[in-house]
């Protein structure tokens, strides 16, 4: 069942223009309509399907952040890939946030998460797919919930929650959102990583182009967007920073999509090609990670 969205959900405008028809290549074949806001010019995947039936676009071997296979080329380069983007990122939460306690929202089998252990931080996550939730748990031995809904905020405050690309498959955002605010402290921080739709990769596959990952993505963020659904919350960025090894796997996976194969030679190329541009245009990169704190 699919539901039909009537206003936008960052400015709750209602008049809508269409933006792109896209298809699902990961699990169902089905094609999605993304339209945009007349309003504020936001991208979202609408209709989309009901949140009870949302997880089942999830169930595939494909889908590699719910398991630790490498049944295929993209699987084997993502986890490679993730190896060293765990401790990028396990970095770049030190550099901007005392070490205390943190969450990660959609924390996937657990990887970041026990990095963040081993480096002292106390933990906790949460994660839907029970599968990945039960791995997690089992690498980390933390605290993992099935909602962040589920997660009291009376019992434990968080210096940090992390939403490495969580943030676009989010069915309330509002009601997440007013979450996040009750279990931050004071002058916490968020750390939020979503695809960049205006990207060089993203305009040179168009309708193929892996970011889109309709209908897991719901939203399409641009800086604009994230910065005013992100103001909207009394949230303010600090600053923005590049994920350049996402330009190279998003290429892999939009080859994928394009012409029914890998072509990692192609898909090197076209990353690098990416980055080049994305430095000339303001730091205009495939996925940009926000650091922004709660005032």
């Amino acid at each position: 069942m699919l539901v039909d969205l009537q206003e936008c959900p960052i400015c709750k405008g209602k008049d809508f223009n269409p933006y792109k028809k896209c298809k699902d290549f990961t699990v169902s074949g089905e094609t999605f309509s993304i339209i945009t806001c007349k309003y504020c010019g936001f991208k979202f995947t609408n209709p989309r399907p009901d949140e009870s039936q949302l997880m089942k676009y999830y169930e595939s071997s494909q889908y590699i952040s719910h398991n630790n296979r490498s049944n295929s080329l993209i699987n084997f380069v993502y986890k490679n890939v993730r190896k060293v983007t765990v401790r990028q990122k396990a970095k770049l939460l030190a550099k901007f946030v005392k070490k205390g306690y943190m969450m990660d929202y959609g924390c996937g089998t657990g990887e970041f998460l026990k990095a963040c252990q081993d480096r002292g931080w106390h933990i906790d996550g949460v994660e839907p797919a029970q599968k990945a939730r039960e791995q997690a748990l089992q690498l980390t031995g933390a605290r993992i919930s099935g909602s962040i809904f589920d997660v009291d905020e009376n019992e434990q405050q968080y210096d940090a929650i992390t939403m490495w690309h969580v943030l676009e498959h989010i069915p309330q955002l509002d009601k997440t959102f007013m979450k996040i605010k009750q279990m931050l402290k004071r002058k916490g921080k968020i750390i939020i990583a979503v695809p960049n739709h205006t990207s060089p990769d993203a305009k040179m596959y168009d309708n193929f182009w892996a970011g889109y990952d309709v209908p897991r993505h719901l939203y399409h963020f641009d800086k604009n967007s994230l910065s005013g659904l992100l103001s909207k919350y009394n949230f303010e960025i600090e600053t923005i920073i590049p994920q350049k090894l996402d330009a190279y796997y998003v290429s892999l996976l939009s080859e994928k999509n394009k012409n029914n194969h890998t072509n990692m030679l192609k898909a090197i190329v076209n990353g690098y090609r990416s980055n080049q541009q994305a430095k000339k245009e303001k730091q205009n990169y495939s996925s940009l990670i926000y650091v922004a704190k709660y005032d």
